[in-house]
C-alpha cells in the first residue's frame, strides 16, 4: 500500500505533509502536490497533516485515477522537501468540487 494525493490538494497546496515525510517522496506542481508511489514507505505520517484531506491510501483509489496521476507527475515535477506558504486564496478553494477538471495544471512547481 502507498499514499497518494487527490484533487482536494488542487489550488490549496498546503505543504504540511512535506515537512513530516521521512523519505521526501512529494513532488510539486504549479497548483498541487503528488507522491511518488515507488518512494512512499507507507508510514502514514503525512495523512493527518493535510488540512483538506487530500492524502488517501491507494486502497481508497477505486479506479486508480490518482495512482496514475501521482506516478506520472512525480516523474515530471521537482521534488519538494520543505514546507512553503500555501497560495493566498487557498481557503477559497477548499470546498470546491471537481477541481481536477476545472483547475488541474500539468505545469511543474518552482
Amino acid at each position: 500500500m502507498t499514499y497518494l494525493v487527490n484533487e482536494n490538494c488542487i489550488k490549496c497546496k498546503y505543504t504540511d505533509c512535506v515537512e513530516v515525510c521521512p523519505v521526501d517522496c512529494f513532488y510539486e506542481g504549479e497548483n498541487m502536490l503528488v507522491i511518488n508511489p515507488e518512494e512512499c514507505i507507507d508510514c502514514g505520517v503525512c495523512e493527518p497533516e493535510c488540512p483538506v484531506d487530500a492524502i488517501i491510501s491507494d486502497a481508497e483509489d477505486e479506479n486508480e485515477k490518482w495512482l496514475k496521476i501521482n506516478t506520472e507527475f512525480s516523474d515530471l515535477w521537482p521534488n519538494i522537501t520543505l514546507k512553503k506558504d500555501p497560495p493566498a486564496d487557498a481557503e477559497k478553494y477548499e470546498s470546491v468540487e471537481d477541481k481536477y477538471n476545472k483547475f488541474f495544471s500539468k505545469t511543474p512547481g518552482r
